[in-house]
């Protein structure tokens, strides 16, 4: 049992680090529906144990319950792996409008870039114990002591996962780290690129390594990346063409800016990485299941397309 008092209080006092837990669960998953029953289950466990009379008291409430989300996700995550292993085409993380993943504006932009798509589609070749490492550190900047009494492992086995985390990832964490203005210039051109159906002004803001994950979960989507700037340049415009009449709007999503298109029958939402003037990634997620979290924003489209092979 714990000083909470009554049911609303514990309640109460859960709902303060919901967010927390929630930031936390995500970035472990890549999957928000993943990530709510994880601090669902969460919620559970502290209802039980503030409700048990023989129950020892929980000093620290947000400690115990990071220690709680993070061994149900790490539990989640292995589970899911077999699940990604045979998914149809790429598996790409689950994007989710920034306003609900309640980043701190004191946050460096090491710390909000541990939310990008980028970084937590790279996060899938960690194992989830150096996920989870990796994470807490990085994004939470828990010490190592704290880090390891959540995973009941030693304090250098903690450090050890940290740097193998850091072997796998850290030489393209400059792609993770958003220049937002940069970054919003580059989306605003491709925007006037895709808008008009210029080829080469969408090839001359791609990096020569261009590459675009595209994750439609076996819908309608391509099953292999796209490489290239002409390669990459030509399927967007052609998807835009596949379809009678596209509406693009601005999005933030994961930290950042990002376009999401509305072709009637079905969405897809794009997101940039973006680096040195240029734009270096692409992930295009297409899966109903996916982009669900996405609401069509009130304001008018950025730009409306009819395509030329449907005739008027």
């Amino acid at each position: 049992m714990d000083g909470s008092g009554s049911g609303t209080g514990y309640d109460e006092a859960f709902e303060r680090h919901r967010p927390v837990l929630l930031g936390l669960a995500y970035r472990m998953l890549g999957s928000w529906w993943d990530a709510e029953d994880v601090v669902q289950e969460a919620w559970l466990r502290r209802r039980r144990a503030a409700e048990d009379p023989a129950g020892a008291p929980i000093e620290d409430l947000r400690g115990w319950l990071v220690t709680v989300t993070t061994r149900l996700a790490l539990d989640q995550l292995r589970s899911a792996r077999h699940r990604r292993e045979t998914y149809v085409g790429p598996w790409m993380p689950e994007p989710v409008p920034t306003g609900r993943l309640a980043l701190d504006p004191a946050d460096s932009a090491e710390q909000r870039s541990t939310v990008s798509v980028a970084t937590l589609r790279m996060m899938e070749r960690l194992s989830p114990p150096e996920r989870a490492v990796y994470i807490l550190r990085e994004a939470f900047e828990l010490p190592y002591q704290d880090i390891a009494a959540t995973l009941d492992i030693s304090a250098a086995s903690a450090r050890q996962l940290h740097r193998r985390a850091a072997a796998h990832l850290d030489g393209d964490r400059a792609r993770f780290t958003v220049d937002r203005r940069e970054h919003l210039d580059l989306v605003d051109r491709f925007v006037a690129a895709a808008a008009s159906g210029d080829r080469a002004g969408l090839e001359s803001l791609l990096a020569h390594e261009v590459v675009l994950w595209n994750d439609g979960g076996g819908f309608r989507a391509a099953r292999r990346p796209v490489l290239g700037p002409d390669k990459v340049a030509r399927f967007l415009l052609g998807v835009l063409d596949k379809h009678k009449s596209t509406r693009a709007y601005r999005v933030d999503v994961n930290g950042a800016p990002a376009v999401l298109f509305d072709f009637g029958a079905i969405r897809m939402v794009l997101s940039f990485e973006t680096r040195g003037g240029n734009i270096v990634g692409l992930q295009a997620v297409i899966n109903p299941d996916k982009v669900r979290n996405i609401a069509t924003p009130s304001e008018a489209p950025c730009f409306t397309r009819e395509s030329r092979r449907f005739p008027a």
